[in-house]
């Protein structure tokens, strides 16, 4: 049954235009009816305004007195009260005169004013309020837009408007807008003459038609999608008045609209994705519950234990009300239905697997990775070609130091059978056919094996060399192992002291490296007033030999040690028990020389041949620095050297100066004068070096450069062991003599430069990454002196060595040496 609205009972009872009635109307509402009254009563008469074809100059520019550059609405609005102020002050004949003047119709002007008088009676009738104060640009537009909403136009590409029904149309040149093209506008009559234009026109906002459009406008919604923050499913709207897009993309709850896909869409987004901000106890017991089946998948990396989504969609949808979409209503509702049944939205183990992982036990996949007294936490994540893909150790920094790379290769038991098979399909063919079929020969080699044992390529290649009688290299193995997938390698998760993330990757020495600075500073002394004072010699409280230290949450075992800093000593901590013992020794050289100023102002001024020491060093630095050195490391040779425990307060250290002292003097002179010798040798065979040069002796002359480089440079006499230093001038000899020789044996040392090279090649790359790792290995440093006594005994063997060497007892060193 149709019925009249009560917009349409009060439109019935104004005898004028329906839509000049639905102007009225809205304008009494939005407090415009004074201006609204003009401008209808002037669309119900003809133009008053004239346009003589000889004169349209003359009164175009009459009319520009009331134009309004937005609005030719205001413009008749403007002209209105322009004209009854004249009407108000004049008589007849002056006020046509007044007209002729201005190119108004004055006839037209009084059936306007008829026109005006007849509808203010019937808004009067009507109860109709006229507003007092003129009312703004908004209220007067929106009641006129109310009559004239198949009558807007929005701005096109061509300098046209797009209007109702797909319609093109220009503005009139007689328009006060001009060239001005808003946006959106309406206009009073749209015109077909060599265009269709359109007349009194007017600036609008769309935002204007939507509440005036009422019943007329469509609306269009798409693209529904979940909302985390607003807790519902919120689509796009899009708003269409005669096929005019009004509101092209609002977002608006989407509930009321389509409550079934909503309801779809809060149950598969909101509660089976966990993308819901919700107070129920079951979602979180349920979300983990799933993360630790999650958690099982990612230790097995297989992905059918949990069921999927579709299975977790059912048991919701089953369980919850049909009108429930949003959180709001689901926490409501959860809330009384909990309380009569705790259990309904609680998911149990069988409501959400798809089969059973018996494999997967704490045993084969630990949560944590015992190292001594630490226990590191252990996370997995399957996802290939993920960063974090496999297994990953959480680190703190300060712990990279001392992290055993070879077990890190052992992984997890559960994995390891996984990684020996990749290992040995990664090596050469013609090694790895010894080895076939492949998971049969890993099977038998892991029964023998002890988990976390050495290293784990070294301990693989021992039962298939026990096997098959096959020996697989080490540089085999490094091979092969670089070519594993990453969840093959754990994965190193770097957090600093407050448990903060770094960084990440596989790679322990590059890791080592990258977060040097983060490891110190994690150890950092705590900061007190005293903490932060140079240490004196005369006063230092006990150092301890090691403490703990909460890092990361977890408590480490750290080295407290005094650290030399720019000539000064503070306390500093480290996490191997090695770097803390190398930085203390260097720091009490520090103290040492503060407390026997007396005697160590005598030797800088006194020491002997400083003369000829400063020439000869001329080329490596100042003199200075050679004679601190000098003292430094004569106070390490006389007074720490054989002591069985280094002094770790200022008592002990005083008390091991004052024994010592007397001895030191003669000491630094003895080490003046090898520095001496040393400097003569080393200074004469650069002067060898000057001039032209052999060719054929270019590969043995680069390696004795290289070899001095290493022995001679600046900071050598501190650098170098003692032990080792009074030896340099036998090795400075022994290339003398080799340099003598070289004439007459120009292949053989090729040869042996060749060898000498992969030697110290060797060296140095295990040198480059215990320094990356913080090691000090002892090994190491004795198999880089043993080189040069290696050296001596092929160039020059009359001199004799330290100890008997050769190529062999290297190799045997080497395999000392920490990997």
């Amino acid at each position: 049954e149709i019925q009249l609205t009560p917009l349409g009972r009060q439109l019935a009872r104004l005898p004028v235009d329906p839509r000049m009635g639905r102007m009225l109307l809205e304008a009494a509402k939005q407090g415009s009816l004074q201006e609204v009254l003009i401008v209808a009563s002037a669309m119900s008469v003809q133009d008053v305004r004239e346009r003589p074809p000889e004169r349209q100059q003359a009164a175009d520019q009459a009319h520009a007195q009331w134009k309004d550059a937005d609005s030719d609405f205001a413009g008749l609005v403007n002209l209105w009260r322009g004209f009854e102020e004249q009407r108000q002050t004049l008589t007849a004949s002056p006020l046509r005169n007044w007209c002729r003047r201005n190119f108004l119709n004055y006839l037209r002007l009084r059936e306007w004013r008829d026109s005006h008088r007849q509808l203010s009676l019937i808004c009067r009738d009507l109860q109709l309020t006229v507003n007092k104060e003129p009312a703004d640009y908004p209220k007067f537009h929106k009641a006129i837009l109310s009559g004239l909403l198949s009558q807007i136009g929005q701005k096109a590409d061509e300098g046209d408007y797009l209007g109702a029904r797909q319609r093109r149309f220009w503005i009139h040149p007689s328009s006060g807008l001009g060239k001005k093209r808003p946006q959106w506008l309406m206009a009073a009559e749209l015109v077909e003459t060599t265009k269709l234009y359109a007349r009194m026109v007017a600036k609008i906002d769309s935002d204007w038609i939507e509440p005036l459009a009422g019943h007329l406008i469509k609306k269009n919604h798409f693209e529904p999608h979940w909302e985390k923050k607003r807790g519902q499913v919120v689509a796009f709207e899009q708003i269409t008045l005669f096929g005019l897009i009004v509101v092209g993309r609002r977002p608006v709850h989407y509930g009321p609209v389509d409550p079934q896909v909503s309801r779809e869409l809060f149950i598969r987004e909101g509660l089976v994705r966990g993308e819901i901000l919700s107070r129920a106890k079951c979602l979180s017991a349920n979300t983990r519950l799933l993360e630790q089946l999650d958690e099982l998948e990612a230790k097995a990396r297989r992905r059918d234990i949990l069921a999927d989504e579709d299975t977790l969609y059912s048991f919701y949808e089953a369980r919850i009300p049909a009108q429930i979409h949003q959180t709001a209503t689901f926490d409501s509702w959860y809330k009384t239905e909990s309380q009569n049944n705790p259990q309904l939205l609680i998911m149990r183990e069988e409501d959400v697997l798809a089969r059973e992982a018996s494999e997967v036990t704490a045993a084969q996949y630990p949560d944590t990775l015992n190292l001594g007294d630490l226990s590191l936490s252990l996370s997995y994540h399957f996802e290939p070609n993920h960063p974090r893909d496999g297994v990953t150790l959480r680190v703190p920094a300060p712990l990279l130091l001392s992290l055993p790379a070879e077990r890190l290769e052992w992984l997890v038991p559960g994995l390891l059978e996984t990684k020996c098979i990749a290992l040995v399909r990664n090596l050469p063919k013609a090694v790895r056919k010894n080895f076939v079929p492949v998971p049969d020969f890993i099977k038998a080699a892991l029964q023998r094996l002890t988990f976390g044992e050495g290293s784990l390529p070294q301990a693989l290649g021992r039962e298939l060399l026990r096997m098959t009688g096959v020996r697989v290299s080490d540089e085999a193995w490094a091979e092969a192992a670089q070519q594993l997938e990453g969840h093959l390698r754990m994965n190193l998760e770097i957090v600093d002291g407050s448990g903060k993330f770094l960084g990440e990757g596989r790679d322990l020495a590059e890791l080592t490296a990258r977060f040097a600075e983060a490891s110190q500073a994690a150890l950092a002394v705590p900061q007190t007033a005293k903490s932060q004072q140079p240490v004196q010699a005369k006063a230092f409280a006990a150092v301890a030999q090691k403490t703990q230290q909460n890092i990361a949450g977890l408590s480490m075992t750290v080295y407290p040690a005094l650290v030399e800093e720019g000539g000064a000593v503070k306390e500093g901590r480290f996490s191997t028990q090695a770097e803390a013992e190398y930085q203390h020794r260097r720091a009490l050289q520090r103290l040492l020389l503060q407390q026997l100023a007396e005697p160590a102002k005598f030797l800088r001024n006194k020491l002997p041949g400083q003369t000829e020491l400063a020439l000869l060093h001329r080329e490596l630095g100042r003199i200075d620095a050679l004679v601190e050195d000098i003292l430094l490391a004569s106070l390490d040779s006389c007074v720490l050297e054989g002591e069985a425990e280094l002094p770790r307060d200022g008592a002990g250290l005083l008390s091991l100066a004052e024994r010592k002292r007397a001895d030191w003097t003669e000491h630094a002179e003895r080490l003046a004068k090898l520095a001496l010798e040393i400097l003569k040798l080393w200074h004469g065979l650069q002067k060898r070096f000057k001039g032209k040069i052999d060719l054929s002796q270019a590969v043995a002359l680069n390696d004795i450069k290289a070899q001095l480089s290493k022995l001679v440079y600046p900071g050598f006499v501190r650098e170098t062991p003692a032990a080792w230093l009074k030896e340099l001038p036998r090795y400075l000899k022994a290339i003398e003599m080799r340099l003598e020789k070289l004439p007459g044996q120009v292949q053989k040392d090729r040869v042996w430069s060749i060898e000498l090279a992969g030697l110290w090649a060797q060296y140095q790359a295990r040198a480059d990454k215990h320094a990356q790792e913080g090691k000090r290995d002892p090994e190491l440093a004795l198999y880089r002196w043993w080189m040069e006594e290696y050296r001596v005994s092929l160039f020059a063997q009359q001199l004799g060595t330290k100890m008997p060497v050769s190529d062999k007892r290297l190799s045997k060193q080497w395999s000392q040496v920490d990997s």
